[in-house]
């Protein structure tokens, strides 16, 4: 825990989801880390080791949790961090308008004893709505230091600092009564006298935290964490009433206690009409048109906005080079290398620069703005009625939505789906046809060629499949129990600009560094494979299905193999192949929906695998292909039919 002649301390950053824990991160330590306004954004922990006043801290930023008892793989991994590296300070980010949802957590942090610091955040939106809570009453309640701070305007970070230097362990602590406190000390005493948190520990073992046996097994043999685990089950049996009620009871108790003292309205409110639009948003009949405008000035942006910037940078950068390589080289192998059908900066660099990446940059910009401004999950609860036809509850919202982010992240989030059938479910749903960011902003880009109806047919033949499918599995799995979620609303805000510009230029910047390989792979392969023969020979193989089922020219096949590494790369050479001129109005449909609901990406399957087990993973992998090639083939006869003679 020492540096050169230097004290390192480690600070952990803690919180409810969407309560600036980012934020505060980067002004504690100026770093970047992606944040957006809904749940788990922040999958992995970040740390980095910084100087602050002169001392070398090692600050980690964490994903939302809502306490210790775990209900997600994500607050298991914040949970084992604190009891397995026991940081010096806790630093845990309370919204101010969410402050009794995060009193639960500062609980259970109590509990534990170790230094914390209370950053009270957005405390100018509670103002603003007529309601004061008084810090310096809170800090005195519960024994600790609590700063006022407007973390995404840096307010408040000198203040936090000082705090952090002073760091204590609360005073407050919480006795559940007689009943329970034996309950808690006869599986405390089945635990080792050494072993850290022991009371915290017993406690979550008593009310069946489904986690911490396993914690507990990677520092206690096994026989002991088996007593310990018998011990807890025998002592919850013994009471009469559900003992996570009598819990809850009690929490809820000190809670509503500490709130009322700490807060009082002040005045008169402002206005909020960012709360009605928030309530309009997930209303089931003013919200879908809400969501149907924002989904039509997107394409509306993406096709004018980024065709504007295409145009400019194409006579830019890719025809004179073009030029200039053709007139030095002239015609052979190193020009069709460079600036041929599958040219290495034709159809991998220009492609992915001048083509995909205005597109994807419009689409970023929209998307930062829809997820800072808080929009995303308050859309999400449209979906609460679809999700039961389909044996879903609200806690799969979490997962399918964040697929349109990434589904590489969606699928491992879904573990905190506690039913296995729902588990299954979502997952198959993710992997099937939900569209990634980059997949979305290029389906936009694609069907902007062809015209907006064709983007609503594709778009239409997605939804139904996806719809289909989840039906028909919640028809097959066999049902087992569900476990119950309150989806957490953030407010809706007037965006930071500056924030969401930065996060937009991040996420091209990730883009670029993980697709341009891929793009010039992809063209460096599909040039070797047309001049050694292999694609010819794959394309014969393919064609029945490429040719026949889905009507499609054979060239199509490149775009499917592609789609295996990556959909933007796939997209991109989709594009590239409209371009051209080389499909019709109806395949440019049928193109966009096999795109979608081709085999998952080799990143997702393995996410798959990793979920499910490899064979369960690789048979949901091979489903999903087989039905997808049999919508779109579908569609495309449909789409024969209903154009004929037109």
């Amino acid at each position: 825990m020492s540096t050169d002649n230097q004290i390192t301390k480690k600070i952990a950053i803690i919180g409810l989801p969407n309560t600036g824990k980012s934020q505060v991160f980067r002004n504690l330590t100026r770093q970047y880390t992606l944040v957006a306004n809904y749940p788990l954004t922040t999958v992995d922990m970040k740390k980095v080791t910084c100087s602050i006043k002169g001392l070398t801290y090692e600050v980690i930023d964490t994903p939302g949790m809502h306490c210790l008892y775990i209900h997600s793989e994500e607050e298991n991994i914040v949970r084992d961090m604190l009891f397995a590296e026991k940081p010096d300070v806790i630093v845990q980010c309370v919204e101010a308008s969410r402050l009794k949802h995060s009193l639960v957590l500062t609980l259970d942090l109590l509990e534990l004893g170790l230094p914390l610091v209370i950053s009270l955040n957005a405390v100018d939106e509670t103002t603003r709505r007529g309601v004061l809570i008084d810090a310096n009453a809170m800090s005195r309640r519960l024994g600790v230091s609590v700063v006022e701070s407007i973390a995404i305007k840096g307010i408040g970070t000198h203040e936090l600092i000082e705090a952090i230097e002073r760091a204590r362990s609360g005073s407050q602590s919480l006795r559940y009564g007689l009943e329970i406190e034996v309950a808690i000390s006869k599986v405390e005493s089945a635990l080792p006298e050494d072993l850290a948190y022991k009371r915290k520990v017993a406690f979550l073992l008593l009310i069946g935290d489904p986690f911490i046996a396993e914690a507990l097994g990677k520092t206690c043999k096994e026989d002991v964490v088996l007593r310990a685990r018998d011990k807890a089950t025998a002592a919850r049996k013994e009471f009469k009433e559900t003992l996570s009620h009598l819990v809850g009871y009690r929490r809820s108790s000190w809670i509503d206690e500490l709130v009322k003292e700490v807060t009082k309205k002040g005045g008169i409110a402002m206005g909020d009409p960012a709360k009605k639009f928030a309530e309009l948003s997930r209303h089931p009949l003013f919200g879908i048109p809400i969501l149907t405008s924002i989904l039509l000035f997107t394409y509306l942006a993406i096709v004018k906005v980024s065709g504007a910037i295409e145009s400019i940078l194409r006579p830019i950068i890719a025809e004179p080079t073009i030029s200039f390589i053709l007139k030095v080289m002239h015609n052979g192998f190193w020009s069709d290398f460079l600036v041929g059908d599958y040219g290495i900066l034709t159809l991998g660099l220009f492609n992915a620069i001048i083509t995909i990446l205005p597109i994807l940059s419009v689409f970023f910009l929209i998307f930062g703005l829809l997820e800072d401004i808080g929009y995303i999950p308050n859309a999400c609860l449209l979906t609460r009625n679809v999700f039961k036809r389909i044996g879903l509850t609200g806690k799969a919202a979490l997962p399918i939505v964040l697929g349109f982010g990434c589904k590489t992240m969606a699928t491992l989030v879904a573990r905190s789906i506690s039913s296995r059938k729902e588990r299954y479910i979502a997952i198959f749903l993710i992997a099937f046809a939900i569209p990634c960011s980059a997949q979305l902003g290029i389906m936009m880009g694609i069907s902007g060629r062809v015209g907006f109806p064709a983007f609503l047919i594709a778009c239409a033949t997605i939804v139904t499949a996806e719809l289909i499918a989840g039906v028909m599995l919640n028809m097959l799995i066999k049902a087992d129990e569900s476990g119950d979620y309150i989806q957490e609303l953030p407010d809706i805000r007037i965006p930071n600009i500056r924030a969401v510009l930065i996060k937009t230029g991040y996420r091209v910047r990730d883009f670029l560094t993980e697709a341009a390989p891929i793009f010039l792979i992809g063209a460096m392969a599909l040039f070797f494979a047309n001049k050694t023969g292999v694609l010819g020979l794959v394309n014969r193989g393919l064609s029945p299905i490429v040719t026949g089922l889905l009507g499609l020219p054979i060239k199509m096949t490149e775009v499917l193999i592609l789609a295996m590494a990556s959909r933007g790369v796939a997209g991109g050479l989709l594009l590239n192949i409209i371009d051209k001129g080389l499909l019709d109005y109806r395949q440019c449909i049928v193109g966009v929906v096999i795109t979608g609901v081709f085999i998952p990406c080799f990143a997702n399957i393995a996410a798959m695998c990793k979920m499910l087990g490899t064979r369960a993973g690789i048979l949901m992998a091979g489903a999903i292909t087989i039905c997808g090639i049999m919508i779109a083939g579908a569609l495309n006869w449909i789409l024969i039919f209903t154009m004929r003679g037109i």
